[in-house]
């Protein structure tokens, strides 16, 4: 190994265990993206980056860095729409809110949203996990999709939109409402999973009929789905430090599983 190869290494490793401070005040997102990937390509894994006032397409661009699963950005403020797209590895944790299509077609990692998100959250989803702390807007999870063991994983702490898992095809959502005590209803959302054909969404809370798509059917979690719903709520609590409410939001009576109730819903439709 060159003088120079070790030296560099060595500059690296105390990189890595460092938390780089990013002022996005009047920074192009592009900009900002391109700062954040050249900091990660020269050994930096820890980010912070403070006034983020609607830049997009955070955390989109560090794919093929090596031990990007090490990554982590903390983000101040409010990102722009796209964060978290098409991303590989790395853990975004948003002290604010987001805007739309937060996680579009996210492959790994995880995505913490400390306020609310807004429209079409998880599209496509194909990997990782998303906890949001607050409420979603509309269309969010549509398209998610699975494969094998990658299974795409989205907590809501609030409520939700219409058009919610629309044509969801695998992973799962869990919407815990939890500002809401006892058995409470779902009353913001309408169409929830129109053209569903795969993957569960589980609620907390009662849910009409005519609330969800004619795909749909709603029935009691079973052991298994139960064992999950524990895990990522713990998780929840965890990164929201609500540990202390964890056992009023686990109640299992309190919870429902709406999935498809055919893998091809359109099937006669589009095929003989």
């Amino acid at each position: 190994m060159s003088a120079s190869t070790a030296a560099g290494k060595k500059r690296n490793k105390a990189r890595a265990g460092k938390v780089i401070k990013l002022d996005a005040t009047g920074v192009y997102y592009k900009d900002l993206n391109r700062q954040i990937r050249a900091l990660a390509q020269d050994g930096a894994r820890k980010f912070e980056v403070s006034n983020v006032y609607g830049q997009r397409y955070l955390g989109t661009n560090l794919w093929g860095i090596e031990d990007r699963e090490k990554i982590r950005i903390r983000i101040n403020g409010t990102p722009g729409s796209d964060m978290g797209a098409f991303m590989d590895g790395p853990t975004l944790e948003v002290f604010g809110n987001a805007q739309d299509a937060t996680g579009n077609t996210m492959n790994c990692g995880r995505i913490i949203v400390h306020g609310s998100a807004g429209d079409v959250l998880g599209y496509g989803m194909r990997g990782g996990e998303i906890y949001v702390r607050a409420n979603v807007g509309y269309r969010v999870g549509i398209h998610m999709k699975e494969y094998m063991d990658k299974i795409p994983t989205i907590v809501i702490g609030g409520t939700m939109q219409d058009f919610f898992g629309e044509y969801m095809a695998g992973g799962r959502i869990i919407v815990l409402n939890k500002f809401f005590e006892g058995n409470p209803p779902i009353r913001q959302s309408y169409f929830i999973g129109t053209g569903m054909h795969g993957g569960n969404i589980f609620v907390r809370g009662d849910i009409e009929a005519h609330q969800i798509g004619a795909e749909v059917g709603i029935t009691e979690p079973t052991d298994e789905e139960w064992k999950e719903i524990e895990k990522y709520v713990a998780n929840f609590c965890t990164v929201f430090g609500l540990e202390k409410r964890q056992v009023k939001l686990l109640k299992r009576e309190k919870f429902w599983r709406l999935s498809a109730k055919s893998k091809r819903p359109y099937g006669r439709l589009y095929a003989y």
